[in-house]
């Protein structure tokens, strides 16, 4: 996931832009005014609309998106990645229905709801202590499946021991069915 820190905040604290990540020979979309980049990944396997309602959600838990802010706009998703209105608006319904945006007729689509559960310098913190892990990883030889591989079964041995929850298919999120591609 990779942040442009244009920010009025000159500590850049608060980020605001986010791109949601996305592998080389992936589609990107940055939509003008609008505080999230979609990226499509062909060749993850998930559907479309999917990857969309997942970068949402990754950017709420992150802090990067607040209530307020506005996904981007139907058509102007469209034009940047190339898609079908119809996958666009089948992600923007999920989100609905998960209570996380509503729709304004004529103006667009607006995050309602947080799923950010630290705040950001605490965030920012982690996640350069993440960076340096990947980094040491990284010299080690590992891949992306082997560091994937890795951090899974050292998260369900973390949640094994300290919340009794390893086995059960809701452990790591809270109870959401989420996958990760």
């Amino acid at each position: 996931m990779k942040i442009d820190k244009q920010s009025s905040d000159p500590s850049g604290a608060e980020p605001s832009r986010l791109d949601t990540g996305g592998r080389e020979g992936s589609s990107a979309g940055r939509v003008a005014g609008s505080a999230i980049e979609f990226r499509l990944d062909p060749s993850s396997g998930v559907p479309t609309y999917l990857q969309l309602v997942q970068q949402v959600e990754h950017a709420l838990r992150l802090g990067y998106l607040k209530p307020g802010d506005q996904l981007p706009k139907v058509r102007d998703a469209v034009a940047s990645l190339v898609i079908n209105p119809n996958t666009v608006l089948k992600a923007y319904r999920n989100l609905e229905a998960k209570g996380l945006a509503a729709g304004r007729p004529g103006q667009g689509t607006f995050i309602t709801a947080t799923l950010s559960q630290a705040g950001l310098p605490e965030l920012t913190g982690l996640r350069r202590t993440l960076l340096a892990w990947l980094s040491s990883a990284d010299a080690a030889g590992l891949d992306d499946s082997a560091i994937v591989a890795l951090f899974s079964s050292v998260l369900r041995d973390f949640r094994e021991r300290h919340d009794g929850t390893a086995g059960r298919p809701d452990a790591a999120d809270g109870g959401e069915a989420e996958r990760v591609a």
